[in-house]
């Protein structure tokens, strides 16, 4: 079988941010404005996402996974610029996206994600319900999940609820049936030592996992570079995180970065090799490691 190259890189957090109107910077969008102002605006830049993406198209990959933080604040200016940046990306057949917490950053507008970026979240064989959502890719089997719940100010926490893990295990039921190397994309990693930034319902996922299992898990959320394990039902389960794919480097965060999943299959199984490049100096993107997950 001839090996399949997903690219996954992660909250773009597109840069810059739109002059909200004064009627949108009422509760958790106010503090969220001044933080973009004070802080945020230094190191989320344009041009480090411009770089980084550059780079990854001139890789080639078969399929992109985007896994959340499009936008910052979700006002209605932003999801216009994000969805032409993600058309920029790719178009939806060879780029998936699935939303993060600031895509629903209040109730105001949490449905804006799933009606602008319809085309790049749907499943092949759309369901009654947006996730989690399969798409079949070579011979992978993306499973998109969304954990974009508008939360209190301070607070970043993300929730799959109850309906969307019931359809998951049927999902995942199904797969593990099939000849496909099976990557389940969530903006949240699955486990966090930060309370206030934490899946609220891992501990259930994990469950799952561990009954049904995936080979691959990618997400965002922490803007650092991460490798996590998970117990599955033959062995454990990579989990990938990636820095901020529009940052530079400041205080504990890494430089923006993305991951390449090479994936085949031979007599003695699945195979996946992580490949991780990384903004450098002078916009300069570089590899900075190779191993083998798998």
């Amino acid at each position: 079988m001839a090996s399949f190259t997903l690219a996954h890189l992660s909250d773009p957090h597109l840069p810059p941010l739109p002059k909200p109107r004064l009627i949108e910077l009422a509760g958790k969008r106010a503090l969220g404005y001044v933080n973009w102002t004070r802080n945020r605006y230094k190191y989320q830049r344009r041009e480090v996402l411009d770089a980084l993406v550059a780079d990854m198209q001139a890789q080639a990959p078969d399929h992109i996974a985007v896994t959340g933080d499009l936008v910052n604040l979700a006002l209605e200016a932003e999801f216009a610029p994000a969805l032409a940046w993600l058309e920029s990306v790719g178009p939806p057949d060879r780029v998936t996206a699935i939303p993060g917490n600031h895509d629903a950053y209040v109730s105001a507008t949490r449905h804006r994600f799933g009606e602008t970026f319809l085309h790049y979240i749907a499943a092949d064989t759309p369901g009654a319900a947006a996730f989690p959502a399969v798409r079949r890719r070579g011979p992978l089997a993306l499973i998109s999940l969304s954990t974009a719940v508008p939360t209190l100010p301070l607070m970043a926490t993300g929730t799959l609820g109850r309906d969307q893990l019931a359809s998951l295990e049927s999902v995942l039921e199904r797969l593990a049936a099939e000849d496909v190397f099976r990557v389940l994309l969530v903006h949240h990693p699955l486990k966090s030592l930060a309370r206030q930034k934490r899946m609220t319902d891992a501990a259930a996922l994990l469950t799952l996992l561990k009954r049904h299992g995936v080979e691959l898990i990618l997400h965002g959320h922490d803007h650092i570079h991460s490798t996590m394990w998970f117990e599955g039902p033959n062995g454990n389960i990579p989990a990938l995180g990636v820095p901020s794919a529009s940052a530079l480097a400041h205080g504990r965060y890494p430089a923006a970065a993305y991951n390449l999943l090479r994936v085949e299959k031979d007599n003695a199984g699945w195979r996946c090799e992580q490949t991780v490049r990384s903004l450098g100096a002078g916009f300069q993107v570089g590899q900075i490691k190779h191993v083998r997950l798998i």
